[in-house]
């Protein structure tokens, strides 16, 4: 056994030294040893892309890793504590989403455009972060749903404001070879974060209440009040580990303007894509309604949730360093190709283990592309916009998520042609416009 670590720790040294010799925005199997298989080689990729990791990256994932264990804890139980405790009507608690959601979306447009402006990026992560803390404490003394409301709409406000200058500042800090592993350990963080969080509610849940069909104000209460220490701990990492990237000044002195000119055709057309693509990715409540027709029971579907963080968490840093290798656009049409295989997955699904497969393959498809979609927009956007087109961005898709559930709704209940599809009808159309979205990019963004 020790001879065999021996030569395992041999092979990754020398895979690391061979990695050293290779251009860092080049990818090829003669870049490495004939002795070192690809998925070593890969392994070597991510530890060598690591020890390039600044400190503010660093930070920032550690933030955004205990900020979702607190807000994975409450995001799934908070509808049924609407409905269970406070007695709120279904289309009450979409209304209260929906403005929740659309406050987000609006504040990513002006948030990232106000960093550039005041080239101050972390005083409006900070805010972003404290805000959706100082929020938490609402729900302990929630008695009616403008309460709840009032929460929701604070704690979204927060992740508008801090959502494009988090974005400007992992961008900043690192340069455009390791943009890729920057904005992969930070999606891994988060997903990890959920994926802690999801176990930790489950774990509170099944204590509390064992075997009670509804959810219960005491065990609610409970665990807002285990949210709100990672909620603060949250707080306390990104207000004393990052620090504002100085970046060099320019002869322009005019404050940037509010307006997509300036962004490069590029990132134009690489925008206009994720539009299109975003307008078959309709909300995951889908996925949980499709599973749960198909008979997966309510704990059943959150273990499926948790497995998809896990397969995300433990992918999405590799996915990044790989992007750092080769033609980031290579990395998001596959994953936008396993997201129509999905898709079409789910649309003829019938079995529970089906079901446990395709959340699993969802996991990869998130994994190779949320942190590279961004490390995109850093490379297409001019330096002195990117909170802007990090704000445009964000935003934009945000808002898309809109239109897209209320047409997979509509196709669910069957309109036109679709009729005849069933629940498979969105699925259908979103693996469509996904095949089409990669297309466009690959041959229209260049």
């Amino acid at each position: 056994m020790p001879s065999r670590t021996l030569r395992l720790y041999s092979r990754r040294k020398n895979c690391l030294s061979n990695l050293k010799a290779v251009p860092s925005n080049s990818f090829s199997p003669r870049g490495r040893s004939r002795r070192c298989a690809p998925s070593l080689y890969l392994e070597c990729i991510v530890l060598h892309s690591l020890r390039k990791v600044p400190r503010n990256i660093w930070a920032l994932s550690l933030t955004s890793f205990l900020r979702d264990i607190a807000s994975e804890m409450l995001v799934h139980l908070l509808p049924l504590f609407l409905s269970n405790v406070l007695g709120v009507r279904t289309g009450l608690i979409g209304m209260i989403e929906g403005v929740a959601e659309t406050t987000a979306s609006l504040m990513k447009l002006y948030s990232g455009w106000l960093s550039d402006k005041l080239e101050q990026r972390k005083n409006l992560t900070v805010g972003g972060y404290g805000l959706a803390g100082l929020a938490l404490p609402l729900l302990l003394v929630a008695r009616s749903w403008p309460v709840v409301l009032i929460y929701r709409f604070m704690d979204r406000l927060g992740k508008g404001v801090r959502t494009a200058p988090r974005d400007a500042l992992i961008a900043d800090a690192v340069s455009q070879e390791h943009r890729g592993i920057a904005f992969g350990l930070h999606r891994a963080a988060d997903t990890g974060g959920a994926f802690i969080g999801l176990l930790i509610a489950m774990w509170l849940v099944w204590r509390s209440q064992v075997g009670a069909l509804e959810l219960t104000a005491r065990t609610f209460h409970t665990l807002v009040w285990w949210a709100l220490i990672p909620a603060t701990l949250a707080v306390l990492v990104v207000a004393l580990g990052v620090k504002e990237v100085v970046k060099p000044k320019t002869a322009a002195t005019t404050p940037p303007h509010f307006t997509l000119q300036g962004l490069g055709r590029r990132y134009q057309r690489f925008l206009l894509v994720m539009i299109l693509f975003t307008l078959g990715n309709s909300t995951d409540a889908f996925l949980v309604l499709r599973a749960q027709s198909a008979g997966a029971s309510v704990v059943m579907v959150l273990a499926m949730i948790a497995g998809f963080n896990l397969v995300y968490a433990l992918l999405a840093t590799p996915a990044g360093a790989l992007s750092d290798k080769i033609d980031r656009r290579k990395v998001v049409i596959a994953g936008w190709g396993l997201y129509a295989l999905v898709y079409l997955g789910f649309s003829g699904a019938n079995r529970t283990w089906h079901f446990w497969a395709l959340y699993g393959l969802y996991g990869i498809y998130y994994a190779l592309t949320e942190g590279v979609s961004k490390a995109l927009v850093a490379d297409f956007a001019p330096a002195d916009r990117r909170g802007t087109a990090y704000g445009v961005y964000n935003g934009a898709v945000g808002l898309t998520m809109l239109p897209a559930s209320v047409i997979a709704g509509v196709l669910w209940q069957g309109l036109g042609g679709w009729m005849g599809f069933g629940p498979a009808a969105p699925f259908l159309f979103g693996g469509a416009l996904s095949l089409t979205a990669a297309t466009l990019l690959w041959v229209w963004v260049r």
